[in-house]
């Protein structure tokens, strides 16, 4: 993420946005992520925000790889959670079968829109085989800012699933729901969890 207003508005609300979501408990996206890694398992946390997914990968036993580019989400994370936390964008070269999973929790949407199948595409090659993609994605068509300032980039359900399968994964659950963030609107959205394959 590089849109300057985005990133403005994390840096000046990190603390209460910490405070709003930065539990370290695991929700059910995360369990079901977690329950498809290998012991002591490798994971890239794109967009980690204060980082509270890592923090329970952490205590589950697994090393979680947490990037942000806001440098106040990755210094809420380095000095209350303890996680190794580092500064990076959707742009950075994240390696050929770097990691065991990839959890990209609502942090994707930040991304121009028509770069976000090359990004999953980027995200699909840094995983080993056999390991799980996590996508969380606001739906809708199009680019907008909300009433924060943020930068949105929508999809539909079809053509992630294309975008998905392009990159060659296999989509292993998919959900729609409604979520409520920082603007205060209900919002639909899409769970995504896909498998790279063994072959």
């Amino acid at each position: 993420m590089t849109d300057e207003r985005t990133l403005a508005f994390y840096a000046d609300a990190a603390t209460r946005y910490a405070d709003k979501f930065g539990r370290d408990d695991a929700s059910p996206e995360l369990s079901a992520f977690m329950d498809r890694l290998p012991p002591a398992a490798r994971v890239l946390d794109l967009g980690c925000g204060p980082g509270r997914a890592s923090a329970a990968m952490a205590v589950a036993g697994h090393r979680p790889d947490p990037v942000d580019a806001s440098p106040e989400m990755v210094g809420i994370a380095r000095d209350t959670l303890g996680l190794p936390a580092r500064l990076g964008t959707f742009d950075d070269d994240y390696g050929e079968e770097s990691y065991d999973g990839v959890w990209a929790a609502y942090s994707l949407l930040h991304a121009p829109r028509a770069h976000i199948p090359g990004h999953i595409a980027q995200l699909a090659r840094a995983l080993r085989p056999g390991g799980p993609l996590y996508l969380g994605l606001k739906l809708g068509e199009g680019e907008a800012r909300d009433s924060l300032g943020r930068h949105y980039a929508y999809v539909t359900e079809p053509e992630l699933t294309d975008w998905i399968a392009a990159a060659g994964l296999t989509l292993a659950d998919s959900r729609t729901t409604t979520r409520r963030g920082c603007a205060g609107t209900d919002d639909p959205c899409i769970d995504l969890l896909a498998v790279k394959s063994d072959a």
